[in-house]
């Protein structure tokens, strides 16, 4: 830090310039043929890594494998983004940047800075800086539960450009805290790989189970379909966005848009993911009021015949997805499940005693790799925010002051 501070003091010490990323930057939204459904735009034969909203991550790369290639016939009719380019999520999870570290073709969701208008800007500063701005502007984006920002909206975002040897220096300072947490990230991913392989082997082991349609054990509901109109305090509403932590939500609606809801979640309920990350679940078990939107199910499973754990449980395991993809809708934007094919999923329900014991061996294992409070996530999330403390503040910068004569 003593040596940014050095610099700043030497090379800027009368502020920064800002300039919008118009300014800065070429760029264009990806593109994809119409429909998106139509399979001869996929795979074959010289088929290319198609990059989407969910193949970016948050540490500023792609996944080693995107979801879906492209097919030689459709490549004509994308764009082609050659590896070591930086682009930007647009659409649903806003935001997301990564530099490409292979050669793709990407969708229109997401914006391609091709090349810089200007010589003295640092690739990974940009991305970093980007980023921070896009967390910031995202907040105030367009829709509800697909949050939009156009490429017009983003040209006019501006971002300090300090010299290059200032820009540098940042970017060693960032990429320590960003290395730090991939570690870290890594680590967690490992091992929830190895609670994943546990939970499919104790459901798989299970004593002669009975397999049931969902319907026939479960009541299904999705949530409101009108776009919420949002005030300051209220009834909690929730979204896909919130099923990590459905508790958390800061989004509210009145008590009277909350009266007209025909279902109301109870305890024991069951929150299903059915649109983007299909699949993922959480458990309400307060006894207090929250409201939903279409984006989630509501599960409402009879106790007698399957326990709310255990239902998330074998939801989320690879018999459950294997289920759920097989009624997914993989080529709509984005990738959804109509609630009527829910109640469709066939699962295997042993006894409840046995649901028991397979819920206590997991429970163990699920606070280990996800409860916020302890263990990696919780060192994860510490080191999260002291990189977005050091971030902001190493990326805000006082804007130039200019003399009279220059103004003129």
């Amino acid at each position: 830090m003593d040596k940014l501070s050095t610099l700043i003091n030497e090379l800027c010490p009368s502020g920064v310039e800002y300039k919008t990323l118009n300014e800065i930057a070429n760029y264009r939204r990806g593109s994809f043929p119409q429909p998106y459904g139509q399979a001869s735009w996929y795979g074959g034969e010289g088929a290319m890594p198609f990059v989407q909203v969910a193949d970016v991550t948050d540490t500023f790369k792609l996944v080693n494998e995107t979801k879906q290639t492209i097919s030689k016939l459709a490549q004509p009719k994308s764009i082609f983004v050659p590896k070591g380019t930086v682009i930007v999520t647009l659409q649903g999870t806003l935001g997301r940047v990564a530099i490409t570290q292979y050669d793709s073709y990407v969708d229109r969701t997401l914006a391609i800075f091709e090349s810089f208008k200007i010589d003295n800007i640092d690739k990974k500063y940009f991305a970093y800086q980007l980023k921070a701005k896009f967390d910031v502007e995202k907040q105030h984006a367009r829709g509800s539960t697909l949050k939009t920002i156009t490429k017009e909206e983003f040209s006019k975002f501006a971002i300090p450009v300090p010299p290059m040897e200032v820009q540098c220096e940042i970017v060693r300072i960032l990429d320590n805290f960003t290395e730090l947490t991939a570690e870290l990230t890594a680590e967690l991913t490992a091992r929830k790989k190895q609670y994943e392989y546990y939970r499919d082997k104790a459901i798989k082991i299970c004593k002669s189970p009975k397999y049931y349609k969902l319907e026939e054990i479960a009541n299904i509901y999705d949530g409101t379909h009108a776009t919420p109109k949002y005030v300051n305090n209220g009834i909690p509403f929730i979204s896909v966005e919130n099923i990590n932590n459905i508790y958390g939500s800061t989004k509210y609606i009145t008590s009277e848009a909350f009266s007209k809801y025909k279902v109301k979640p109870q305890i024991d309920d069951v929150f299903m993911t059915r649109i983007g990350s299909i699949g993922t679940c959480a458990i309400f078990d307060k006894q207090e009021d929250i409201a939903y939107y279409v984006s989630l199910a509501l599960i409402r499973p009879n106790t007698n015949v399957v326990l709310s754990k255990y239902l998330k449980y074998i939801i989320e395991s690879s018999i459950g997805r294997k289920e759920l993809y097989k009624r997914t809708l993989i080529n709509a934007v984005p990738i959804k499940i109509n609630k009527g094919d829910i109640g469709k999923l066939k699962l295997p329900i042993p006894s409840i005693n046995e649901q028991e014991s397979i819920v206590s061996i997991l429970d163990r294992f699920d606070k280990l790799c996800n409860d916020i409070s302890e263990g990696l996530p919780a060192e994860i999330e510490a080191r999260k925010k002291q990189y977005e403390y050091y971030r902001d503040k190493l990326l805000t910068f006082e804007p130039i002051q200019l003399t009279e004569k220059e103004l003129a």
